[in-house]
């Protein structure tokens, strides 16, 4: 039988979402990437140090446990890196014990489009031209902030997300609310609409796909841990649970900080991930944990 990657959670990274070619990226910039190239294969033999997203790919692997007959999760390489710098990739990636078999190289072309015969439930990448196509694609989508804090390793048998509302789980409905008449027409709209659950955002599939893998993965001893950070405040905050109450999931922390700085907050959830629209939000989050941008909803519309 073909293989196939049904039933699993699939995340795609590009090679500087998983490992730190900061260094290596600076070298394509200032020359080509004939240099990046040589480059590469000049350090073949020398792990790359885990780049932004490595504690995230590290923790979903872990959810496989001991038993290659029943995968639960798969990490796949999609990159614009070259194939003879894939080989660094997945040298390193064997380096620190990263099951990781696929990958897909394409030396400069957007590889976007491979997400939908790999099914991915994630992509992340520092790319934001690829990230944009990826969400208008259908599939959740990040651009990795390659200076953003690396994760705690504090919580080694939990894979911790962490989540902004609108525009992000939720629809930007509210948002543009918000843009539009401000802050009290927007605390009117949602008062009014409590019981209303909002439409779904960008990134609802994923959270989808984690809540299933909770469910399947806890036998592994690996568990998921969600958080629900946003700008929003009483009483905006009712419809935002509401709308979780809807999609029959829990989340298992959720933050309603009107309008407070998000990264202190965070760096005390300690996630491995946080995805935000609003790219304020991601810079000061940046410095205290892992962090991407997601270019949906009407604060990222380009003019």
């Amino acid at each position: 039988m073909p293989a196939s990657l049904d039933g699993r959670l699939v995340v795609a990274l590009s090679s500087r979402a998983l490992f730190d070619f900061e260094e290596e990226n600076r070298v394509f910039e200032a020359h080509d990437d004939r240099a990046y190239m040589q480059l590469q294969l000049q350090r073949l033999e020398q792990p790359a140090r885990p780049g932004v997203a490595f504690s995230l790919a590290h923790k979903l692997l872990a959810f496989n446990g001991d038993d290659p007959a029943r995968l639960l999760t798969e990490v796949v390489i999609l990159s614009r890196n070259d194939p003879v710098s894939g080989m660094r990739v997945f040298r390193s990636a064997q380096h620190y014990g990263l099951p990781i078999e696929r990958g897909v190289f394409t030396r400069g072309e957007s590889p976007w489009r491979y997400l939908r015969p790999l099914n991915a439930h994630l992509f992340l990448s520092t790319n934001e031209a690829d990230v944009r196509s990826a969400l208008e694609a259908g599939v959740p989508a990040a651009r990795v902030f390659p200076h953003s804090r690396r994760a705690s390793d504090a919580h080694p048998n939990e894979v911790r997300i962490a989540f902004d509302g609108d525009a992000v789980l939720f629809s930007d409905e509210a948002e543009r609310v918000f843009r539009d008449g401000g802050l009290d027409a927007f605390q009117l709209h949602e008062r009014e609409h409590a019981v209303t659950p909002l439409a779904a955002g960008p990134f609802k599939p994923l959270l989808m796909a984690l809540h299933r893998l909770q469910q399947q993965g806890e036998a592994t001893g690996m568990r998921i841990r969600t958080a629900l950070v946003t700008a929003r405040s009483a009483p905006a905050h009712e419809r935002a649970i509401r709308t979780l109450m809807d999609w029959h999931i829990d989340v298992d922390a959720a933050m309603f900080l009107g309008g407070l700085p998000k990264g202190e907050f965070l760096r005390e959830f300690e996630p491995d991930f946080f995805f935000d629209d609003q790219t304020g939000h991601i810079e000061n989050a940046a410095s205290h944990v892992p962090a991407g941008h997601v270019a949906a909803g009407v604060s990222n519309l380009l003019v």
